[in-house]
């Protein structure tokens, strides 16, 4: 994209706003409640140099006839319910890609749990959505995420390399042009998890170790050695958002990464903080002292 601070240069910076669809009352934008408005979600993006904004079809459409020129929008096409008792965390299609097409965005994203009871549906209408995405010329991002209790024992295995990266493969597979995932933290969920999946003792003692760089370079090679662009996203919002931010970005950057996608650190804040957030990212993917390890 050559829209930003980073346009041209083959990274990305992306805010994604659709907590709205996440959580109740959308109680993650009380504090700031200039956000209930579509428009400064999209002054946000714009503000903070963003390459792109991503949200829902509500959101997107609301502003299109005045933005779709002056920001690339993508729009995310699934989400999840929360109204439903007791909760179920599924990710429902609430648009079409012909709904982002006729607003004049550039991009469609979903979001598939892989490892949930629901994947299998969810991977069939993604890569049916992603078809006619591509049909129409527009590119596609997937939340390439892990869901599953069973992925929680000792550690968070839901953010294995090996688990992410086998879920990255999944979803460049189905033509994801972009993958967002979860920055890995630690590694071995195959072989914690016993008689699930198939791996090798390669994947630890050759093609990864313990550095959080080369656990972050090993889903950028599931990514099909970076001909899909990995950017991880940011994080839930805490009281070290910037320094937090400077390192999941140093760190994609470094194992060959496209870029991040940084959304709650971003809106739950100030909108002068939020640039502020924003711009520090992209610094690191401007900086040509940070390189590839």
């Amino acid at each position: 994209m050559i829209n930003g601070r980073l346009g041209g240069t083959g990274h990305l910076s992306l805010l994604p706003v659709q907590s709205g669809c996440r959580t109740f009352c959308r109680c993650q934008f009380c504090a700031k409640s200039q956000y209930f408005d579509p428009e400064n979600i999209v002054k946000l993006a714009i503000e903070g140099g963003c390459n792109a904004v991503a949200s829902t079809l509500g959101v997107l459409g609301a502003v299109s006839r005045k933005y779709a020129h002056k920001i690339p929008f993508l729009v995310k096409l699934n989400h999840n319910e929360l109204l439903t008792y007791p909760n179920t965390f599924d990710q429902i299609y609430f648009a079409q890609v012909e709904q982002a097409w006729d607003m004049g965005a550039v991009a469609v994203g979903a979001t598939i749990y892989f490892g949930s009871p629901e994947s299998d549906r969810q991977i069939q209408e993604t890569s049916k959505a992603f078809k006619r995405a591509h049909e129409l010329g527009m590119a596609t991002v997937l939340w390439c995420y892990l869901r599953n209790d069973a992925f929680k024992t000792d550690k968070d295995y839901s953010v294995s390399a090996d688990l992410t990266g086998q879920a990255n493969h999944l979803g460049v597979t189905i033509e994801a042009d972009i993958i967002k995932q979860k920055q890995p933290s630690n590694n071995g969920g195959f072989n914690a998890l016993k008689n699930f999946g198939k791996t090798s003792d390669l994947v630890y003692s050759k093609l990864t170790t313990d550095h959080p760089i080369d656990l972050t370079r090993y889903q950028v090679a599931n990514c099909y050695m970076g001909r899909a662009g990995l950017i991880n996203s940011g994080g839930a919002s805490g009281d070290d958002d910037f320094a937090a931010a400077a390192r999941t970005a140093v760190i994609n950057k470094r194992a060959g990464g496209m870029g991040l996608i940084s959304g709650r650190k971003a809106f739950q804040r100030p909108m002068k903080e939020g640039v502020k957030l924003l711009n520090l990212i992209q610094d690191i993917y401007l900086d040509p002292a940070i390189t590839i390890a």
